[in-house]
């Protein structure tokens, strides 16, 4: 954040624009040159720049990234996707959850977590993620053995289940996923609805992309979730894939200025 530090920075409400973006095939997306802009344009519009990261991956892998590979340090994160939000300290290297916002997950889950795995013990084509997980659990997913009625099965337990780049499995508490954990953040800080855009490319990114913010579908998005998309205006589909799919959506939303060599690859 170059000289400046956290606290010498405007409220995310009070700037001109807040990124909310998916890490995997989008933040992360690109080339390293089309990272490396959008990256250091963050970094030196900070006062006018919010940044939150929407992502399925947990606390301990965002905040590695950051610290070893160069990454922006987001002000938050709404991760495992959508079960967790939180703030970033990086002077310290930690998240802190926003036990206000998280109080209604964590009722909604109500310890699932064991009955979901014995639910699904076994299940064709789903096997168990290590990773644990505070109000979700996680399976990958063999498409080819996968049977449907895992599905049935979390209904029946109350929870909800998303199936994303036909290579992930998650069961979560009903209600809960990226979209509305983005909004809920968004209320509490009072951050302007048209000042943020959201940004995806896989199916666990939909209910943010629909949820009412301005939003965009980078080029590189799969199929199902262009499709789910395709007639909502407030929704860019970029040509551009990953970073340089979000430069495109903030220059068509006219969000804030952008580079001038990215201005003209557009």
């Amino acid at each position: 954040m170059n000289a400046r530090t956290e606290t010498a920075l405007p409220p995310l409400s009070a700037r001109r624009f807040t990124l909310a973006t998916d890490l995997d095939g989008t933040f992360l997306g690109g080339t390293d040159r089309e990272r490396a802009t959008l990256y250091d344009w963050i970094e030196s519009n900070r006062e006018s720049i919010g940044l939150i990261f929407v992502t399925g991956r947990d606390p301990e892998f965002i905040l590695n990234m950051c610290a070893e590979k160069g990454l922006p340090w987001p002000e938050l994160v709404v991760g495992d996707v959508g079960t967790t939000i939180a703030t970033v300290h990086r002077e310290d290297r930690r998240v802190e959850p926003i036990d206000e916002l998280e109080q209604d997950i964590a009722a909604r889950w109500q310890d699932s977590g064991e009955r979901v795995r014995e639910t699904l013990h076994g299940h064709p084509g789903l096997k168990l993620q290590p990773t644990p997980f505070r109000y979700r659990v996680s399976y990958y997913l063999d498409l080819k053995a996968y049977d449907a009625s895992a599905v049935d099965k979390v209904e029946e337990l109350g929870l909800d289940s998303l199936v994303s780049d036909n290579r992930f499995f998650d069961v979560l508490p009903r209600g809960v996923s990226k979209g509305p954990s983005l909004r809920r953040l968004i209320a509490h800080l009072d951050i302007p609805e048209d000042r943020v855009l959201a940004a995806g490319d896989t199916l666990n990114d939909l209910s943010m992309l629909v949820c009412g913010l301005k939003a965009v579908a980078v080029g590189n998005s799969e199929g199902e979730l262009i499709r789910h998309v395709a007639g909502m205006p407030q929704v860019h589909k970029a040509r551009a894939h990953g970073a340089a799919g979000i430069m495109e959506a903030i220059a068509a939303f006219e969000l804030h200025d952008i580079p001038e060599r990215s201005a003209h690859a557009l």
